[in-house]
């Protein structure tokens, strides 16, 4: 009579090329999701299109201006007159950012005197928002 040798276990073992798919998909989605998360305080105006680096600042503060001359200073409306003391508690830092986000059909005067109250409350940098063209 011949017996059977047990079978051996086999020993589990890892394996990597599953872990970095998935590790890969999750990095991917990660990135995705904070890219959605990008908010800029601002209304959807038509922004006018040219070439620009992404922005750095670290507590922005947007100025939007509509194609009918409104004024919003971080979804909030404001007239010319109030825009500097609205804004003036709004720059925490010295150097602080302010961001333009002027509809391109936006009257430049109104943009410019805009420009002129803020500095006067204190902003020192002006980003100008543009829709990126490949």
């Amino acid at each position: 009579m011949k017996l059977r040798r047990s079978r051996q276990a086999k020993k589990g073992r890892i394996e990597i090329i599953p872990m970095i798919d998935v590790m890969f998909f999750l990095l991917a989605t990660f990135m995705l999701a904070s890219l959605s998360m990008q908010n800029l305080h601002s209304l959807p105006v038509n922004l006018p299109q040219g070439h620009a680096a992404p922005m750095q600042a670290k507590t922005p503060v947007t100025l939007t201006i509509t194609a009918d001359s409104r004024i919003f200073l971080n979804k909030k409306s404001v007239t010319l007159q109030t825009l500097a003391a609205t804004l003036k508690p709004l720059l925490l830092e010295p150097d602080s950012s302010v961001i333009i986000a002027a509809d391109s059909a936006a009257p430049n005067g109104i943009t410019v005197q805009s420009m002129l109250r803020a500095r006067d409350a204190g902003a020192q940098h002006f980003l100008i928002a543009v829709k990126h063209v490949d």
